[in-house]
């Protein structure tokens, strides 16, 4: 599973729609759902195995190999991003025994706090390294929003077929 994991995040960095200077890809929707179907260790085991794929140079960051490589790549523009899908992994895949997690809204408040820790970090990381005195929430953030909100809301109405697919995979 971690290894499917890793492949899915992968890939789903190449399916993206290119922004300057953080592309949008579909990581975080994998990042989410890897921690609401596994749970937070499977989660986080999966994206570490991931970051560190990119961190010794294999191309399964979003814009390598074009853009560079390995350490080069991940300390870029989306380093914040990449650390944050760790703790958005671990949020949303915390609490996946919860049995009294049964209202959308619960669900979807749950993924919303589990993807800022993404945003999060990646602003800040994006103001240390180009400067606070650009338009920080406009360049990282902003293009993103509405598309994040379609991932999280599709996510929230797949939350139940998730577990059970779980209940009958995992019994």
């Amino acid at each position: 599973l971690i290894i499917f994991g890793s492949i899915a995040l992968t890939i789903s960095a190449k399916v993206k729609i290119p922004f300057y200077p953080v592309p949008m890809t579909m990581q975080t929707f994998v990042v989410l759902l890897l921690g609401l179907s596994f749970g937070y260790k499977i989660g986080l085991s999966a994206v570490g195995l991931y970051l560190l794929e990119g961190i010794a140079g294999l191309p399964v960051f979003s814009n390598s190999p074009e853009r560079g490589i390995g350490i080069v790549y991940f300390t870029g523009p989306t380093m914040g991003y990449l650390i944050g899908f760790i703790l958005a992994a671990y949020f949303a895949g915390s609490q996946k025994k919860l049995k009294n997690e049964n209202t959308y809204l619960h669900i979807f408040l749950r993924l919303l706090f589990s993807v800022s820790f993404i945003y999060i970090l990646g602003l800040f990381w994006l103001g240390l390294l180009i400067g606070w005195d650009k338009p920080i929430f406009k360049l990282g953030a902003q293009p993103f929003l509405l598309a994040e909100l379609f991932k999280l809301v599709l996510l929230t109405i797949l939350y139940p077929f998730i577990v059970k697919l779980n209940t009958k995979l995992f019994r």
